[in-house]
């Protein structure tokens, strides 16, 4: 059986300023964003409607404070509305740490809303440009997640060969499957692969929003199995646990996205 490394939360120091690697995956994460729309925005389709990299680097700015406000407000709203209620001063207190990646997108996805508007574009011309550039952020995260120890897996047969003891969990002796490391490549690596592969070319608009939306559902639902519930919400109706039941509406979007986004494109022929 492996033991969690308990790795120092704090990166390196700087006098009295502290440096978590939580707070440089983030870093990281934009960075691949910076990178890969970039990359992005020279596809020919995208270079004729006129989006430049000044483009990328304001939704990577409106990007920043959606997944800041709507990662905390979600958290709040999904997993602790009775006790936020009455702890309002403590919502917007991020680094006392609870973020939610259903709360992260709709911030995204409405700051998304708002740069489009501002700009003339068609919503989904922005997201589906966005998309592919999403999955190695998250993937980022969730290397933070290991790193921290925290999110681990629930129970695990101790043969597995990858089962590892958390010490900081309720029980430091129970073999547990390490599911920050399948939700980095179910939903990080392989949904990455995917949408960047699918969208090397142009689609309908709308088609990637929705094949991404459907994706990370699916992947999300797949590792909540693996994933220990919140102590405080533990498993809902069906034995699912929350997360599965924000990731089902996602995935049903999702696919009505895509759908709609043919049937739409062929309509206009």
């Amino acid at each position: 059986m492996l033991v969690h490394p308990q790795f120092n939360p704090i990166a390196f120091s700087l006098g009295p300023l502290k440096v978590h690697w939580y707070g440089l995956t983030y870093l990281v994460a934009f960075g691949l964003f910076l990178w890969l729309a970039t990359l992005r925005v020279r596809k020919p389709w995208y270079e004729r409607a006129g989006w430049t990299r000044r483009d990328v680097e304001d939704m990577l700015f409106y990007g920043v404070l959606g997944v800041v406000v709507g990662g905390r407000l979600g958290y709040a709203l999904f997993y602790k509305p009775e006790y936020y209620a009455t702890h309002l001063t403590e919502v917007l207190q991020v680094w006392k740490g609870g973020m939610s990646f259903h709360g992260g997108m709709l911030g995204v996805l409405a700051a998304m809303a708002w740069f489009a508007w501002q700009r003339g574009r068609r919503f989904f011309e922005v997201t589906d440009l966005i998309a592919p550039c999403v999955p190695t952020g998250l993937a980022a995260g969730r290397i933070g997640n290991f790193i921290n120890g925290e999110l681990w897996g629930r129970a695990a047969d101790p043969s597995l060969p990858w089962a590892m003891v958390f010490p900081q969990s309720d029980d430091p002796t129970l073999p547990r499957h390490p599911s920050q490391l399948y939700q980095f490549g179910l939903e990080g690596v392989l949904l990455f692969v995917l949408l960047w592969w699918y969208a090397r070319r142009e689609h309908p608009t709308g088609r990637i929003s929705g094949a991404f939306m459907f994706g990370y559902g699916v992947f999300r639902f797949i590792a909540e199995y693996f994933r220990e519930p919140d102590a405080f919400l533990g498993l809902q109706a069906l034995n699912l646990s929350q997360g599965q039941w924000l990731s089902l509406p996602m995935i049903a979007i999702g696919a009505l996205i895509w759908w709609w986004a043919g049937r739409r494109a062929a309509a206009s022929r």
